[in-house]
């Protein structure tokens, strides 16, 4: 396991229909949307930065280049979990995020790793990541 920067941002969430397949289980897709949905949340309330105000108003992508996921046991319908995320490495344009899906009881659901990259959504070409944005992480792990 990589050691983690700071503390842990979590979300509680319920598992809803529109998450499961025929058999009432996540549908694996569906656990990053789920994760894309607390990056937008850590962005907007960990960092403080707001997520529609970088991508809309200052231009700057996070997409996602690497994504390791490891499914470990069913999330069903009706079901609480937390999601958590732990940025585990922060580079010159990249971030590598630790993300993972666990109930109550700290069963993990699921674990997932995240690259992303800082780009000008100009040029779509990666750029450093940016002073406010890097201070705002930084501080978050304080």
């Amino acid at each position: 396991m990589t050691e983690s920067i700071g503390a842990e941002f979590r979300r509680e969430r319920l598992i809803r229909f529109s998450d499961c397949d025929p058999a009432g289980i996540v549908f694996y897709p569906q656990y990053f949307v789920m994760f894309n949905g607390l990056v937008e949340d850590w962005v907007n309330d960990g960092l403080g930065i707001g997520y529609r105000k970088l991508i809309v108003e200052q231009r700057i992508g996070l997409p996602t280049v690497r994504l390791e996921a490891d499914f470990r046991s069913v999330s069903r319908m009706g079901d609480n979990v937390i999601l958590g995320l732990n940025v585990e490495q922060l580079g010159t344009r990249s971030i590598t995020l630790g993300l993972h899906c666990f109930d109550g009881e700290g069963e993990t659901r699921m674990r997932m790793k995240q690259v992303l990259v800082t780009t000008s959504l100009e040029t779509h070409r990666a750029i450093e990541i940016p002073a406010h944005l890097r201070a705002a992480i930084e501080r978050s792990a304080a």
